[in-house]
């Protein structure tokens, strides 16, 4: 997870109906991640060969109010999978932005090093999101900028004027801080102008997170 400040005006347009910025310490964030599905179901059934895959998204931080209470969530800017069957499925289920291309992944943990890197390929070009850490995980602080960063549990997409909301589920996870990270893609093309600038500059954290069970729940 590459963790990258941004002008919250940059975002307004992609902002579904219902949903405001989430902000922490004033400031707005979008984040580059990229994880591992494993033995995946969709609507409880198993869909063969398309259950361990890798997906790579940009998405960004928002907030609905609910009753007197605040559902914290996200919104995805772009998804890459490697299959177009999952890409058209998690369109028809859920709206969300996915694109289909080849994509490849390593990811080694050996107790002492931890290894994590993902690639796609957009033409004749491999681009990547890459992390190495040492150590064990640890506990996310409360309150820190880690915990907000993981810790939205709802989902949020634009469908025409209307919004769909789904809810995730999963354990609170563990981080390793790492000592070396690498984000190289062409910009521009893969998300569009206005994410350049922000994207290019210094990150304002990044981490891999030790993965967890999910369930993900449409509402509407």
């Amino acid at each position: 997870m590459l963790n990258f400040m941004i002008d919250p005006r940059l975002l307004a347009p992609h902002l579904p109906a219902g949903t405001e910025l989430d902000f922490f310490d004033d400031e707005t964030y979008v984040s580059v991640v990229g994880f591992l599905f494993y033995h995946t179901m969709v609507v409880g059934l198993p869909i063969p060969r398309h259950r361990n895959f890798e997906e790579v998204n940009l998405r960004f931080y928002v907030r609905k109010k609910s009753a007197d209470s605040w559902r914290r969530g996200v919104v995805f800017v772009r998804e890459l999978v490697p299959r177009f069957a999952i890409a058209v499925t998690a369109r028809l289920f859920y709206g969300e932005p996915y694109q289909a291309l080849p994509m490849r992944s390593e990811v080694v943990d050996d107790g002492g090093m931890v290894t994590v890197k993902y690639e796609w390929r957009r033409g004749a070009k491999w681009e990547r999101l890459a992390m190495i850490a040492n150590g064990t995980a640890q506990t996310i602080p409360a309150g820190s900028h880690e915990e907000f960063i993981t810790e939205h549990y709802w989902g949020y997409t634009a469908r025409g004027p209307a919004t769909s909301e789904y809810r995730i589920e999963h354990s609170r996870w563990k981080i390793w801080q790492p000592a070396f990270f690498e984000f190289k893609a062409e910009v521009a093309t893969l998300y569009g102008e206005k994410f350049v600038e922000p994207l290019n500059a210094k990150p304002v954290s990044a981490f891999i997170a030790d993965g967890s069970f999910v369930q993900v729940f449409a509402r509407a």
